[in-house]
């Protein structure tokens, strides 16, 4: 079954952010669009290009009124040694969840029971809990986050637009569509 248009499920977990731990709920997405970057686990291959990435276009997911959450299956304490330990991790000024007892990794669908580890998925999430967009793929892949950027802008749009949809490659500011009768087979 498909996460898509369904409501994020309750949860409490613990983050380390900015340099303090801080609890994570569903009540903290509440209110908000949420970006859930779900990764294997802290001190890994692929996940510290993931965050530098993540980091590097905080900015454009704030200025777009978004929370990006990095969700492991480590806890909030491995989460404090990674942020002091990895240059690329350190740049991170958004919450880096724990999940150790796989309730969020189970909850969205990642987890890997023989591994105890999550696969790299990626969720947009409404202000009112709903997930948009979900990516999910395995582990040796990392992602681009411009492209969940483009996928949160359009997302956005869409929610302000009922109506409206936006076409492949869709970008702010791009031409969206308007179903209709008079457009099937024609484009």
């Amino acid at each position: 079954m498909s996460l898509i248009n369904t409501t994020v499920a309750p949860f409490k977990t613990e983050a380390f952010h900015n340099g303090k731990f801080v609890t994570v709920s569903e009540a903290s997405l509440q209110g908000k669009w949420s970006v859930l970057i779900f990764m294997p686990a802290a001190f890994t291959f692929n996940c510290p290009t993931e965050i530098e990435d993540a980091a590097d276009n905080y900015a454009e997911f704030q200025k777009a009124g978004a929370e990006v959450y990095i969700v492991t299956t480590d806890t909030h304490f491995s989460h404090k040694v990674w942020h002091e330990t990895s240059p690329a991790v350190g740049k991170a000024k958004f919450p880096l969840v724990g999940d150790p007892t796989h309730a969020l990794t189970n909850a969205f669908g990642v987890h890997i029971p023989e591994e105890g580890l999550a696969l790299r998925g990626t969720f947009i999430i409404n202000p009112e809990l709903t997930i948009k967009t979900m990516e999910i793929h395995s582990n040796e892949i990392a992602r681009d986050v411009k492209e969940t950027l483009r996928k949160l802008k359009a997302a956005q749009y869409t929610a302000a637009h009922p109506g409206e949809v936006c076409p492949a490659k869709w970008n702010e500011g791009a031409k969206t569509l308007t179903p209709s009768l008079d457009l099937v087979g024609k484009i």
